[in-house]
């Protein structure tokens, strides 16, 4: 499935299910439920700024981005965590005007079944994103499906905490468990935001490093030896750069023909990685490294 696609339904997705737990939270008048709707709006959101930087990073490169618009992705799911650590913010804002004044609870049965409509639809449209995210690399589909999935870990939670409430007549547990949702949920946006800064500080790759040293394992009889291989995160390619030595007779052709060969090991085994040779005559070598 394309990215936009993929995004256009969370944003779909993202506005039935705030109505749906909105009528959840209307006839049971929990704020644990509310909370929980309070969270869909910052879905919307989130899932608007993806669409958004979906479409800028699809833009092909131009004179002043030379490697495409990419990273606008990590700056996107850097924003889902912000946004996840928000709506941890209104539950706990929400939560505390209850905390020493609970509020009796009504119809809480109803409520949670229609809840349960509302979270199935977000699961189902968070495997989605992890999905089309792991076939593209999208880290901006990777965000919002996380977002999506602390959505339904915190909506899980409520459930479990409004059933006890309703059996031991602790009303106070509403407001408590909107506070146990909170801390979860602001734990996953930490690790969001995080993540995504390391992608922006252009971190090395190490899964996509050693795919790029077999392909060179495979290829070794046809240099002196390799140096300085670095490897960034570039939203869903990984760019990557190496110097190769080779014998200083070589011709130009033949060097050519080996890094072309390499290219296309490469291509076939990670299609992602975007692979740049510089070459080194041997005699560059210091002395050591060419004993």
């Amino acid at each position: 499935m394309k990215k936009s696609t993929a995004a256009q339904i969370a944003i779909v997705g993202s506005l039935i299910v705030f109505s749906i737990k909105l009528i959840a939270y209307s006839i049971s008048n929990s704020v644990a439920l509310l909370s929980d709707a309070l969270e869909s709006i910052v879905n919307i959101l989130a899932s608007g700024m993806m669409l958004f930087s979906i479409y800028i990073s699809e833009k092909p490169a131009d004179d002043t981005h030379n490697y495409g618009h990419q990273k606008i992705e990590d700056i996107s799911s850097a924003s889902e965590g912000i946004f996840i650590v928000a709506a941890a913010i209104l539950i706990v804002n929400t939560a505390a005007g209850r905390l020493f004044v609970p509020v009796e609870l009504v119809e809480i049965n109803l409520a949670i079944a229609i809840s349960m409509v509302a979270t199935g639809i977000n699961a189902g449209i968070s495997i989605l994103l992890f999905r089309t995210a792991k076939s593209s690399g999208s880290a901006a589909l990777e965000g919002d499906a996380k977002h999506l999935l602390s959505d339904v870990i915190s909506t899980v939670g409520i459930w479990i905490g409004l059933v006890i409430a309703q059996l031991t007549g602790w009303q106070i547990m509403d407001a408590l468990l909107a506070f146990v949702v909170a801390i979860l949920i602001t734990r996953m946006g930490i690790g969001l935001i995080l993540r995504s800064l390391q992608r922006l500080m252009d971190s090395s790759c190490t899964e996509e490093e050693e795919t790029i040293l077999s392909v060179l394992e495979e290829h070794k009889s046809n240099y002196i030896e390799f140096h300085d291989l670095k490897t960034r995160r570039q939203g869903n390619s990984v760019l990557a750069e190496i110097h190769l030595t080779v014998d200083d007779s070589m011709s130009v052709r033949r060097a050519h023909d080996i890094i072309n060969q390499i290219e296309e090991a490469l291509k076939r085994d990670a299609g992602h990685i975007k692979l740049t040779v510089h070459l080194d005559p041997e005699t560059a070598l210091p002395p050591s490294t060419s004993d």
